[in-house]
């Protein structure tokens, strides 16, 4: 097994506070609200949504995708982290054991926040993972971020 990292960096006029509230806190239901193309449904299959806890995304219509099952690793409201794996489902395409996530939200200087997210994939045996599927997943998380970004906006009282 392999392990093939990448890391990205986003940033957002939101707070650091706030955007972490909607994008990871409250995501399960704000995403398939404001995506509803991308995430139909998020359904928490055992736990109380700290570490440990299994949800079942069930992608939308515009997804190639079916579902997925996400595991939380961690979650820190103080420190604005949260980690997860996907475990199961189509999106691992076959050729993966599981692919984990580590988001951190901090401050950045003009007050709003910077989004870091790092995304290890945990390849069987020798597989190997395409340029394209990494850039397609980065475009994705970089949207949903934004999209959620844009809901702040447009709706300040939201989170």
């Amino acid at each position: 097994m392999g392990v093939i990292t990448y890391d990205m960096e986003v940033t957002s006029s939101i707070p650091p506070a706030k955007m972490f509230k909607a994008f990871v806190l409250d995501a399960d239901h704000l995403i398939p609200k404001i995506l509803p193309q991308a995430i139909k449904s998020v359904e928490v299959l055992q736990g109380d949504g700290g570490p440990g806890t299994i949800k079942l995304i069930t992608f939308g219509e515009g997804s190639q995708f079916k579902s997925v099952k996400h595991k939380v690793d961690g979650l820190d409201k103080e420190n604005f982290t949260y980690s997860y794996s996907i475990i199961e489902g189509d999106a691992l395409t076959g050729s993966l054991e599981s692919i984990s996530y580590e988001i951190k939200i901090s401050a950045s200087p003009d007050g709003g926040s910077i989004c870091k997210n790092t995304s290890k994939y945990h390849t069987k045996g020798d597989s190997q993972i395409t340029e394209e599927h990494i850039k397609s997943g980065k475009e994705k998380a970089s949207g949903m971020f934004k999209a959620v970004e844009a809901y702040l906006l447009a709706n300040p009282d939201a989170c």
